[in-house]
C-alpha cells in the first residue's frame, strides 16, 4: 500500500519517499522468501525443502537482508543532507543520485551474496538432514556439513562483518552530525521538529541490526540455536511487519496521503 500511494501521489516524489517505497518493497521481498515456504511446512505433515529450494531461500534472505541495511544507510544520509543543508537539498540528492545509490548497493548486495552462496553449497552434508530453523538460515546449515567450516566461518566474521557494519557504522556517523545539527537549533519546536523526521528510521534501525548482530556476530554454537530462531523471527516476520506502520503511523504525509486516496474512493 505505501508503494502504491507512493506511486501514485505525485508530492511524494521526493528522495525520502523514492527511498522509503524502495524499502517497503524490500520487505515485500524479504519476508516472501522466507514466510509462505514456513506457512507451508507448518500446515503439511512432511516438512521438506530440496537443497536448491534451500539455496535459493538462502540467497534471496541474503539478498534482502543486505539490500535493506544498505538502504537503511542510504536514508541514514538523506536525513543528514536535508537537516544538515536544508538548502542545498534538492540539488545533491537529485533523481539521478538516487537511483545510482539503489541500484549499486543492488549490484553489490548481489555479488556479496552469491559469493556466500557458492561456498555454502559447496560443502559436503551428510548424516542428519534435519534443519534446526523454520528456514534455510545459515548457523544450522553449517552445522549439518561434513566440510570443515573453519575458514568459511572466519569468513563471515572478517567479509560478512565488513560488508554488515559499514552500513551501521556509516548511520551511526551520520546520525552524529544530524544531532550535532539539530543542538544548534535555537528553539525547542524546531529541534523536536527536526529530530521527529528521524524518529521512525532510527526506530527501524534499532529493530534491524540488533536481531542482526545478535544471531551472526558470535560464534556458531548448538546451544545458541533455539534463541537464534526466536530472533530470528524477529527480523523476518516482525520487523518487516512493524517497518509500514512504524513509517506510516509517525509520518503525516503518508497519512493524508492515504485519507485524501481513501476519501476519493469513498466518494466514487
Amino acid at each position: 500500500m505505501i508503494v502504491a500511494i507512493i506511486i501514485r501521489v505525485r508530492h511524494l516524489h521526493t528522495p525520502m519517499y523514492f527511498f522509503l517505497g524502495n524499502l517497503s518493497f524490500v520487505d515485500i521481498c524479504f519476508t516472501s522468501a522466507i514466510a509462505p515456504k514456513m506457512l507451508q511446512n507448518m500446515l503439511a505433515e512432511v516438512r521438506t525443502i530440496s537443497f536448491e529450494g534451500c539455496m535459493a531461500q538462502l540467497y534471496a534472505f541474503f539478498f534482502t537482508a543486505c539490500t535493506e541495511s544498505y538502504l537503511l544507510a542510504i536514508m541514514a544520509f538523506d536525513r543528514y543532507v536535508a537537516i544538515g543543508n536544508p538548502l542545498r537539498y534538492t540539488s545533491v540528492m537529485s533523481r539521478s543520485l538516487c537511483i545510482s545509490l539503489v541500484s549499486g548497493s543492488c549490484l553489490f548486495v548481489s555479488l556479496h551474496s552469491l559469493l556466500h552462496i557458492s561456498i555454502v553449497s559447496s560443502f559436503e552434508f551428510c548424516g542428519s538432514s534435519l534443519i534446526r530453523h523454520f528456514f534455510c538460515d545459515l548457523p544450522p546449515l553449517l552445522k549439518l556439513s561434513c566440510s570443515d567450516t573453519t575458514t568459511y566461518e572466519w569468513l563471515v566474521f572478517t567479509e560478512g562483518s565488513v560488508v554488515t557494519m559499514s552500513p551501521f557504522v556509516f548511520i551511526i556517523a551520520s546520525y552524529v552530525s544530524i544531532i550535532s545539527t539539530i543542538l544548534k537549533i535555537q528553539s525547542v519546536k524546531g529541534r523536536l521538529r527536526a529530530f521527529s523526521t528521524c524518529s521512525s528510521h532510527l526506530t527501524v534501525v534499532t529493530l534491524f541490526f540488533g536481531t542482526i548482530f545478535f544471531t551472526y556476530f558470535r560464534p556458531f554454537s548448538a546451544n545458541a540455536l533455539d534463541q537464534e530462531r526466536v530472533v530470528t523471527v524477529m527480523y523476518t516476520i516482525v520487523t518487516p511487519m512493524l517497518n509500514p506502520f512504524i513509517y506510516s503511523l509517525r509520518n503525516n504525509d503518508v497519512k493524508g496521503a492515504l485519507r485524501n486516496v481513501f476519501n476519493r474512493k469513498m466518494s466514487v
